[in-house]
Order: C-alpha cells, then sequence, then structure tokens
C-alpha cells in the first residue's frame, strides 16, 4: 500500500462515527478542482509505512469506530484487500472513497465484506465527465457499473458530486438525480477555493445558489444533502 497522508481523528468523513483517515497515493483521474495533487501521481513525496498505521490503530482500540480509506484512487493499490482484511480482523469499520473507475474491484470487495460504507464521487453528468476528469474518452460504463454494484449492495453508501460553477449547472445536477433515482443518498459538496487545488481560478457557489439547486433538485432525489455551505 502506498499511504502518503494520515489524519489520526476525523469526526466528518464517516458520518456519525469517529475515525482515523488514510490518503492513498496515485490517481487516474486529474480533476481541475482536485485538493490533493500531491497524490495524484504514483511515485510518493512521503510515505507512511504500513507498521506505522497498524501500532496507531492498535492504540486506539475502542476509542475509534473505523478507518476511512481517501485518496487519491485507493482501488489502484494492489494490495488493497488485504490491507483491509487486517484493519477489519482489528474490529474496525472501513469506509471507502472510491472515484468508481474499477467496479470489478468494488465488487470483490463488498462480496468479501471488506468495507462498510462507500462514499463514490459521480463527477458530473455522462455528457461532461471527460472534461470534468480531465480525462479524454473516459469509459462511463464503468461508472455506471459502479453505481449499480453499490445501489444493489445491502452496505451503507451516498453518492456525492463536488460542484464548481465553472463545471456545473442546475441542468447537469437535474441529469445526476434523474439518472440515480429518488431511493438513493446523494450529497452535493460546494468546491472550496485552497492552495493545493490543481487548477487555480475556479470558484464555488454562494449560500443562497446552492439552496435553491437543492430545493429543486428535491423532488428527483429526496435524500439530497448539501455540505460546504
Amino acid at each position: 500500500m502506498k499511504i502518503s497522508g494520515m489524519q489520526k481523528l476525523t469526526l466528518l468523513d464517516y458520518p456519525g462515527k469517529t475515525a482515523c483517515l488514510l490518503f492513498t497515493q496515485g490517481c487516474n483521474f486529474r480533476c481541475p478542482f482536485c485538493h490533493n495533487k500531491d497524490l495524484l501521481k504514483n511515485e510518493q513525496a512521503s510515505k507512511i509505512e504500513k507498521n506505522e498505521i497498524f501500532d496507531y490503530l492498535k492504540k486506539r482500540r475502542g476509542l475509534i469506530d473505523g478507518v476511512c480509506i481517501s485518496g487519491g484512487e485507493p482501488l489502484l493499490q494492489e494490495d488493497i484487500e488485504e490491507f483491509i482484511k487486517e484493519i477489519k480482523e482489528m474490529g474496525f469499520l472501513v469506509k471507502l472513497d472510491t472515484n468508481g473507475s474499477n467496479p470489478l474491484k468494488l465488487k470483490r470487495l463488498i462480496e468479501q465484506k471488506l468495507v462498510d460504507y462507500i462514499a463514490m464521487d459521480i463527477k458530473n453528468d455522462f455528457l461532461k465527465y471527460d472534461e470534468t476528469v480531465g480525462i479524454s474518452k473516459l469509459n462511463t460504463q464503468k461508472i455506471k457499473e459502479s453505481i449499480e454494484i453499490i445501489e444493489n449492495s445491502k452496505i451503507d453508501y451516498e453518492f456525492r458530486t463536488t460542484v464548481v460553477k465553472q463545471l456545473h449547472s442546475l441542468v447537469e445536477l437535474e441529469k445526476i438525480c434523474k439518472y440515480l433515482g429518488p431511493k438513493v443518498n446523494y450529497c452535493i459538496q460546494n468546491y472550496q477555493n485552497c492552495n493545493t487545488v490543481l487548477k487555480r481560478g475556479l470558484t464555488g457557489f454562494e449560500k443562497e445558489e446552492l439552496l435553491g439547486m437543492y430545493e429543486k433538485l428535491k423532488p428527483f432525489c429526496p435524500h439530497i444533502m448539501l455540505r460546504g455551505i
């Protein structure tokens, strides 16, 4: 496992749980609004050793509920299954953040009961996916397969879209909501500018704009949530 970041305690990343947050190195997308540009390349600037992670978790048994594995894109890690098995054997819950580009590995993790919560990014309406993820001719069928796998699983999950004024509008968000349907948990999170973003000059929405979109989208997606307002 290539782990380049570790937040020892988070109260926000695993809904309703206390957790440790791990950041894996490497991603197959190049979203211009990515906050973790240092994690995009497979080369590691700084590596956190596996022993350091598990030594910390041993000390936190009974004190935190779970481990969030984020990135980067965690499913690029070849040994993620074995890594999660070790975490689960210690009694921790596991939340996985993913971009949905590897449905086969995602399905294996679910079938082996290695994940307890999945948060999958839906970057945009499928017609704008290439532009939004910075990859030309992306196979969006894999994204659709991952959505279906998660929806048909029996674990807790959420789909989420980080909204950027230059890339998203009510039109695209409405298409996403209609595709997902009324039963899913869907979160819109506002883009927040920072120094580590991949592309400068992007902006989020004003609070009033987001609240207006929320009201218009709720009939299509009753379980919609807002973050970052």
